[in-house]
C-alpha cells in the first residue's frame, strides 16, 4: 500500500495513505537511498513509501520500500558537519521566512538557503514577515533586498502575520503545491502557519531579549494538508544552513545572476575571486551583479572544503 511520510521522529514515522488513513510506521532494516547521499535520516518528510500492515497492531505498519525522489533539500546534520540531514523530499517550492528586524535575517543566511534550493532544483520564494514593526529604515532595507532578489528572478513578498496582511497572497502561492517553509527561529513562521491554517495553533514563542535570536518551537519537520489544497512542510528553525556535497567550482552556478557570465571567463575553472579575465568580477564592477551577493558568494566559497582525492 502506498503512503506519504508526514512526520519523522527519528525511529517512528507518521504516514498517510491515499485514502486518508494515518498510520504509525517503522522502517524495515536499512534502506540504501540515492547512491550519492549518505544521510542521518534515510526516510524524510515528503517521501513516498510502500507500507505493509503489521499483524496484531492496529494502525501500525512497516515501511518496505521508498519511491525515487523528484528532489530533496539537505543541510549539514546537527550531529556532525560531515553528515547530511535531508530536511524534506518531493517539493514544488521552498519558502524562506525572513525579517528585517526582531530578529534580522542576515543576507548570508538568505543566500545560503537560495543556493541550497537552486542546487536541488527547487524554486524558492522569500517572504518577509513582521511588516507591522518596520519603520522607514527597515522599509528602505526591504525595498533594496526586494529589488536585488527580484532582478535575479526570485519572488519576494512582504507580509504581517500579526496584522493578517498578505496572507491571502501567500495562500494563493501555496495552493495545490507541496511547500517547504523554513527560516531562523523567531521570524514568526509558526504565527504565519497559524494564519494559513486556522485551528492548527502551532506553539509560538517570543524572541529572546537576551540574545535577539529566536527560540526553537518546532523540533521535527512535519507536513500538513492545507485546507485550500496542497501541503505545507514546517521545519525546525534553522540557525545555519551548512552547504553540503558541493565543489568550489559549482557554487557560482547556483548564484543565478552569475550564470550568464560563467562561459565568458578566461579560465573554465575560474572561481571569480582574483583570476585575470573574469567576467563575473567585471559584472560586479559594472554594477550588473550586486556587490553584497558577491560578498556572500565569496564567504560561502570559503566554507566549502576541498575534497581530498
Amino acid at each position: 500500500m502506498q503512503a506519504l511520510i508526514y512526520k519523522s521522529t527519528g525511529s517512528w514515522y507518521v504516514a498517510k495513505t491515499a485514502e486518508g488513513e494515518t498510520l504509525q510506521a517503522r522502517m524495515k532494516g536499512v534502506f540504501k537511498i540515492d547512491e550519492d547521499i549518505t544521510s542521518t535520516n534515510p526516510i524524510a518528510v515528503g517521501d513516498e513509501v510502500t507500507l505493509a500492515r503489521e499483524d496484531g497492531e492496529a494502525g501500525n505498519a512497516m515501511i518496505t520500500g521508498i519511491a525515487a525522489r523528484r528532489n530533496y533539500i539537505v543541510r549539514s546534520s546537527p550531529h556532525g558537519k560531515h553528515k547530511k540531514h535531508i530536511i524534506a523530499a518531493n517539493l514544488d517550492q521552498a519558502v524562506l521566512v525572513c525579517t528585517v528586524k526582531e530578529p534580522r535575517t542576515s543576507q548570508g543566511f538568505i543566500d545560503r538557503f537560495l543556493v541550497t534550493a537552486a542546487a536541488y532544483h527547487i524554486p524558492a520564494v522569500l517572504v518577509f514577515n513582521k511588516k507591522d514593526v518596520y519603520r522607514a529604515k527597515e522599509m528602505e532595507k526591504f525595498e533594496h533586498w526586494k529589488a536585488v532578489y527580484e532582478s535575479i528572478g526570485y519572488k519576494v513578498m512582504l507580509v504581517s502575520a500579526e496584522k493578517k496582511d498578505g496572507i491571502d497572497e501567500l495562500k494563493a502561492l501555496m495552493q495545490d503545491k507541496t511547500t517547504l517553509m523554513s527560516g531562523h527561529s523567531g521570524v514568526g513562521k509558526s504565527s504565519l502557519i497559524n494564519e494559513i491554517m486556522p485551528g492548527k495553533e502551532l506553539k509560538t514563542k517570543a524572541v529572546s531579549n537576551w540574545s535577539g535570536k529566536g527560540l526553537h518551537t518546532t523540533t521535527f519537520a512535519e507536513m500538513f494538508d492545507l485546507p485550500f489544497g496542497g501541503r505545507l512542510i514546517d521545519t525546525p528553525g534553522v540557525r545555519e544552513f551548512g552547504i553540503v556535497d558541493m565543489e568550489k567550482t559549482e557554487l557560482s552556478h547556483y548564484f543565478l545572476e552569475m550564470q550568464p557570465y560563467l562561459t565568458q571567463c578566461q579560465f573554465n575553472n575560474c572561481l571569480h575571486l582574483n583570476e585575470p579575465g573574469c567576467a563575473v568580477q567585471q559584472a560586479v564592477n559594472d554594477g550588473d551583479i550586486d556587490v553584497d551577493r558577491f560578498v556572500s558568494y565569496a564567504s560561502i566559497l570559503e566554507t566549502i572544503e576541498e575534497k581530498q582525492y
